[in-house]
This record gives C-alpha cells, sequence and structure tokens, in this order.
C-alpha cells in the first residue's frame, strides 16, 4: 500500500533552513555503492537479539552483493555497504549514532536498532534529515502513531503477537475461560499486551489478571503470587529475554501451572531452552519466522507476488557464515535480513537512492522472501506478515500453529512444573 506522501512540517523547515536530505551523492556525482547504516544492539541488554539482527543483516548484504551483483541502479549494479555502530543498547546512544551515520557516513539509509523503545528514539533523527529508516525490531503500534513520515516497519505490529495463540487456544479447548495478562512496562510489551486483551475479550475470554513489571526486574514473585491466586487457564506475557526467562523459572518455583504459557521474544530463542532445560517444556512464543517456516519462489508465483532473496537454507548458511558461529537463525535475525531485501527492491523500483523516491517505492511494495511476504500501510506499519507459533518439546522448537505450517502438533494442556522437573 502507498505510504502518505505529505510532507511532515518538521521536514519542510529543514529544507527551508537549507539541510541536505538527499545522502551522500552530489549532484551529477556517479554513485559508488549503496550505504545503509545501522545503529546495532551489539552489547547491553539487548545482545542477543541484537546479535541475531547483525547476523541476518550481513547475511542479506552478502547475498545482494555475491548473488544478486549489486543493488541495480540507472542500469548498472551498484554494492551494497553495511556501515553500523554499537549502541550497547542505550537510548542516549541512538541519536548520537545516527547522527553520525548520516552526517559523517553520509549513508543512503537508517537501520533501526532493535527494540520498540530504542527505535522511536532515533525515528525524530531520520525525519529530521529525511531518510528512509527501516524498523526490524521495533513492534509498538505507537511508533506509527506519532506521524513519522519515514519510518517503514518490516517486523509484525506488537497488537498481533498473542491473537494467533489466543485463536488456537480457543479452536482446541472452548472450555479454557480465563486469561492472565502479566508484561514488562515496555513500548512493545505494552502494545502486546493491549491487543491480546482486545483479541481475548473478542473471543469471550474472561481477563482474570492484568498488570505489567518494571523493565530491568529481578523477582517477580510478588506479581506471579497474585496471578497464582486467579488460578488462570491461559498465562500470557514477558517482554524480552532476561525478563522472560525470569518469569518462567519463578512460576517453576511457585507451582503456578495453567493449560497454555505463551512468553513474547523470550521463549523463541534458542537461549531460553538453554537456560530452563525441563522447564521450557511445553512454553510457547509468537514468532515472525522459525527454521522450517519455508517460503520459495514458486509459493511466491502462486501468491502473485515477485520474490528476492536467498532461499531459507542459503539464509541459515549466510547467517553461520557472517557470524562464524554454528548458530541456528531466529526471527530477528530474519526480519533484520528481510529489511535489507525490501531496502533493495525500493531502490530498484525506484531507480534512485533519493529518499523520497526509495519511500514511495516501499509503500507501492509488495514480495515475498525466506521470510514469507511483506506490505506495509500508509503509515509504514507492517501489515502483510502473518506471525506462526512455536512450542518447546523434547528440546526442540515445533512451529504449531498456522496449520500451513506446522512442524508438529500442539502439547496441549502443557505438563505440570512437577512433572518437568521430575524430568530434570
Amino acid at each position: 500500500m502507498r505510504l502518505n506522501p505529505v510532507r511532515k512540517w518538521l521536514g519542510v523547515i529543514s529544507l527551508v533552513a537549507g539541510m541536505v536530505l538527499t545522502w551522500p551523492v552530489p549532484a551529477g556525482a556517479a554513485l559508488e555503492k549503496v550505504v545503509i547504516g545501522h545503529a546495532a544492539c551489539l552489547s547491553g541488554k539487548y545482545a542477543k537479539a541484537g546479535e541475531q539482527s547483525f547476523g541476518g543483516i550481513q547475511a542479506a548484504v552478502n547475498w545482494v552483493n555475491e548473488s544478486h551483483g549489486g543493488v541495480s541502479i540507472g542500469g548498472k549494479k551498484i554494492p551494497l555497504e553495511y556501515k553500523y555502530y554499537d549502541t550497547e543498547s542505550k537510548k542516549e546512544s541512538v541519536t548520537s549514532l545516527l547522527e553520525r551515520l548520516i552526517t559523517t557516513d553520509k549513508v543512503n539509509a537508517l537501520l533501526a536498532p532493535y527494540s520498540s523503545g530504542l527505535t522511536l528514539a532515533g525515528a525524530p533523527v531520520a525525519e529530521k534529515y529525511g531518510i528512509v529508516y527501516l524498523d526490524h525490531g521495533g513492534a509498538s503500534d505507537k511508533i506509527f502513531t506519532q506521524g513519522f513520515e519515514y519510518v517503514v516497519q518490516t517486523i509484525g505490529p506488537g497488537s498481533k503477537y498473542h491473537t494467533g495463540t489466543l485463536d488456537l487456544v480457543k479452536a482446541i479447548d472452548p472450555e479454557a475461560t480465563k486469561v492472565a495478562l502479566a508484561y514488562e512496562d515496555s513500548e512493545f510489551a505494552r502494545s502486546v499486551m493491549d491487543g491480546a486483551k482486545e483479541h481475548a475479550q473478542k473471543l469471550g475470554f474472561d481477563i482474570v489478571f492484568q498488570r505489567t513489571y518494571p523493565t530491568g526486574v529481578t523477582d517477580l514473585t510478588p506479581l506471579l503470587s497474585a496471578l497464582k491466586a486467579t488460578k488462570p487457564d491461559i498465562v500470557l506475557g514477558g517482554g524480552h529475554f532476561e525478563d522472560g526467562q525470569l518469569f518462567n523459572r519463578q512460576m517453576a518455583d511457585l507451582d503456578i501451572d495453567a493449560k497454555a504459557l505463551s512468553l513474547i521474544a523470550a521463549a523463541t530463542l534458542p537461549a531460553f531452552y538453554e537456560a530452563l532445560g525441563p522447564l521450557a517444556e511445553g512454553v510457547m512464543g509468537p514468532s515472525h519466522w522459525e527454521d522450517g517456516v519455508t517460503f520459495s519462489p514458486d509459493r511466491a508465483n502462486q501468491a502473485g507476488l515477485p520474490w528476492i532473496g536467498p532461499s531459507q537454507d542459503e539464509f541459515v548458511s549466510l547467517f553461520k557464515a557472517a557470524l562464524g558461529k554454528d548458530v541456528i537463525p531466529d526471527y530477528h535475525a530474519a526480519e533484520a535480513g528481510a529489511a535489507v531485501l525490501a531496502l533493495v527492491m525500493g531502490i530498484e523500483n525506484a531507480d534512485s537512492v533519493d529518499s523520497d523516491k526509495v519511500h514511495k517505492a516501499l509503500g507501492d511494495l509488495t514480495f515475498m522472501s525466506f521470510y514469507g511476504s511483506w506490505d506495509v500501510d500508509e503509515t509504514g506499519k507492517q501489515i502483510g506478515h502473518p506471525m506462526v507459533n512455536v512450542q518447546w518439546q523434547n528440546g526442540n522448537r515445533l512451529i504449531v500453529a498456522p496449520a500451513a505450517a506446522k512442524t508438529g502438533d500442539i502439547l496441549y494442556p502443557m505438563p505440570t512444573f512437577a512433572e518437568k522437573t521430575a524430568k530434570e
């Protein structure tokens, strides 16, 4: 869908002030490379997801240069270059590093940092300079209610994360009625909670518990004790890796059993099971992509969509090579890589690196890659990419929904913590 072409007043003021909005090529100069700049999270609280994002971006860049031959502009193939700095997962570092990428490194487009809070922190910088800002790890719906003109999302919106989980439980267990919601007090997690609450009520569930907990929490015992008293059938919650791991562990400590437990962000990471072992058995999580969800040129053709990028197996190999580790990519890597592919298609369709032309082209763009389908609405929010649900079973992440993507059947109800600790 086409993005809103109307420039914000800030952009108009910037033009009046004489600010250069197209980087880095002076009029008449030959374009020698296309540079994407990234405020990465390679250390700090988001390091695990940040490393995945880095590997996915580098894998996609390598595919573009080595297999695609570069970015096609004006009948020529131009190399794609990836320039990044580590924000250390700190909000105060994001704006200065984005400014540096724009003004010093003269990048043609920006990749946002991981997380909704950091993505939001950097968006005004992209607006100030009128440069495309690719959101690969910020799922909060709030990002797209601020009137930003240059943010374009690849990850799906937070409000949709747990809707599929609720649909799944409703379909297999109509007798399950009580839902408990306990999420991190962050932009992303609040967005997920709001969407889950609305959808649960729409399906006829009763919300018996709803509470948030502080970012960086080290003890969830008081909150979980109150949650336990409500005897929920379904527990939905989480925020990021550290608190999700704590959530699961302390549910076990307090012997809180539910028919289903789904935790955002944390439960989809291999490190989650590595940390918790059998305590993670039966735990679910919503994901944007998983190894095993295959998309192909044939499926793209059937859907009437153009295809770009490597196959899933090629992407996994490129990812491992980029990190120099035998690590399977998760959805953080896939969505980041898909953002690069979207940018390349946007530039090629615009036949230009001019931000306004590329932005318009991205708004008109629909396609399929190894990550799945891609489409954005007039605000830049992703509307074309469906979620999948995964569950840990015998140490493996299985895709249990939707039916078209399943690699296994759901384990429901999930084992009790007593049953799980007996396996330790």
